[in-house]
């Protein structure tokens, strides 16, 4: 008999269910491919590998692109501006005109920037590639946590919304891969290229996602939309599934009689069962009219400012802000970005071969880790996480700067995999629970936003930094020392102003508020 924490996870899942989650998370998938897709081939696209002549004899596009230390940390930089843009617009996009139409826009963004990349002759050109798939990342990893946390089943969105990690790792590793075998010559273009077959692929899946039920009952007082709404979500439970709770919460779902007939109906025509065999039971009509009792029970969607505005919604603004800071500022991407040349003759392995097995190990732990935060709390994987990547940020300072090669190759896997058990996964899911339905895709956008400007300010300053205090300390390393300090400072942060939202019915219940009844 499977053991009761699998069967609490897999309960209401469907295969339709994972045809969805396959094909929307697609999108983080992309995010992680294009933000490790130069790491590899860094050398042979800036000309500095005798692999690369600066002119091929065969094509008429140049085998690679002559660059500056700067002018490259600038070119994989500039994915976190299109990716900042795209976070914050995103939020209100998906907030007015859904789900779906948003994340197959990010699609057609990512298309397009993988082809500008692709055939790039500048760094002009391979810059703008990256500001497009910077968009698409962006809004796609605003878009995707949201359409997940709708569409999953509640007692597991914690282990389903771990997915938009686990599919941003899966895009790394791949990247990298590819980035051993194809980096020489002009064949780097080749892994860009991929990236045009990867958003096809989501292009051509996306006609077949239907859009999020709880965005629709939430964005629409008619009753025939939240009977659609409802048999949509019905097909993606199962045809068993009873909907009472889930339904329940929707904005006017305890309206009109006239509603209810029509969900009821809907419902019995779907499975052909009756009360107590899949079907909500129905609550009594309301004594209210029925656009009075559908208005009354929305609120009103909060925008991007009117978050900052609004005192109820500025403890979830602070705790979603520094999360993303944090998670970015302990140093990550200085590993995902920047390892090949990074760890190049400081460890024991080829630097291209233990940047795979890091990206292997991050992807290992964050699937592994991915029931945690159901199981131990949002908040304590994020504690947990912290305090192991700052000992490791401080053993591998330690181990590079006095050469013990093999705690360095250590302390890199332990710095990644305990990334994964918390300040990977846990600030996506966080970001859509610390607030109510009418703000979410606000929060999520400052969420995003303050992701991009923390990886932006890694990606553009970490290079120079680490030049500046390997010349002035003499040596490589003394840059992971200043990870540690960070990672101390965001414990302390985590410990006193993020709450635990694991368990907790709504945003209300969150932060201690009574929730009122009108």
């Amino acid at each position: 008999m499977p053991p009761p924490a699998l069967l609490r996870v897999t309960e209401g899942v469907t295969p339709y269910f994972c045809f969805l989650l396959f094909l929307v998370t697609l999108g983080p998938h992309q995010f992680g491919f294009h933000l490790a897709e130069l790491n590899a081939p860094q050398d042979v696209i800036t000309c500095r590998s005798a692999k690369a002549p600066a002119v091929s004899t065969t094509k008429s596009w140049p085998t690679c692109i002559p660059m500056s230390e700067a002018q490259f940390a600038f070119v994989s930089s500039v994915f976190t501006i299109g990716g900042l843009i795209g976070a914050l617009v995103a939020g209100p996009y998906c907030s007015r005109y859904g789900r779906l139409l948003a994340m197959q826009m990010t699609a057609l963004l990512f298309v397009a920037g993988s082809i500008a990349e692709t055939f790039a002759m500048s760094i002009t050109i391979l810059a703008i590639g990256r500001v497009f798939n910077g968009l698409g990342a962006g809004a796609a990893t605003v878009i995707v946590p949201l359409y997940i946390s709708e569409v999953a089943p509640a007692q597991s969105r914690g282990f389903f919304g771990a997915f938009t990690q686990i599919t941003v790792n899966i895009g790394i590793l791949f990247t990298q891969t590819l980035g051993y075998f194809l980096s020489r010559g002009s064949d780097w273009r080749y892994i860009l290229g991929t990236g045009i077959v990867l958003g096809a692929v989501q292009c051509i899946g996306l006609l077949f996602v239907p859009e999020s039920p709880a965005w629709i009952a939430a964005s629409s007082n008619n009753p025939i939309t939240l009977q659609q709404a409802r048999l949509t979500l019905q097909r993606i439970r199962g045809n068993s599934a009873n909907l009472a709770a889930e339904v329940a919460q929707w904005p006017g779902a305890a309206g009109s009689a006239e509603e209810q007939s029509l969900l009821g109906q809907g419902a019995a025509r779907l499975d052909g069962s009756c009360e107590g065999e899949g079907i909500v039971a129905m609550a009594p009509p309301s004594p209210r009219p029925a656009a009075a009792a559908l208005t009354g029970a929305k609120k009103q969607t909060v925008g991007f400012f009117g978050l900052v505005a609004d005192p109820s919604h500025r403890s979830a603004l602070i705790a979603v802000i520094g999360i993303m800071f944090a998670q970015q500022v302990c140093g990550i991407n200085s590993v995902i970005m920047y390892s090949v040349s990074l760890l190049n003759g400081m460890l024991p392995l080829n630097s291209a071969i233990l940047t795979i097995i890091i990206s292997a190990a991050n992807l290992i732990t964050t699937m592994l880790s991915a029931p945690l935060p159901d199981r131990l709390g949002r908040k304590t994987c994020l504690l947990l996480s912290v305090v192991g990547q700052g000992t490791s940020s401080f053993l591998l300072a330690f181990s590079i700067v006095y050469g013990i090669k093999i705690l360095s190759a250590i302390s890199v896997l332990t710095f990644v995999a305990f990334f994964a058990v918390g300040l990977g996964p846990v600030p996506f899911i966080l970001a859509s629970e610390l607030v109510g339905q009418e703000a979410v895709g606000a929060t999520q956008s400052w969420a995003l936003g303050a992701n991009y400007v923390a990886t932006f300010l890694v990606a553009q300053f970490f290079p120079l930094v680490n030049s500046a205090l390997n010349a002035k300390l003499g040596g490589a390393g003394w840059v992971y020392f200043l990870f540690a300090f960070f990672a101390v400072l965001s414990a302390m942060f985590f410990w006193f102003y993020v709450p635990e939202t694991n368990g907790k019915k709504n945003a209300d219940e969150v932060w201690g508020k009574t929730t009122r009844v009108d």
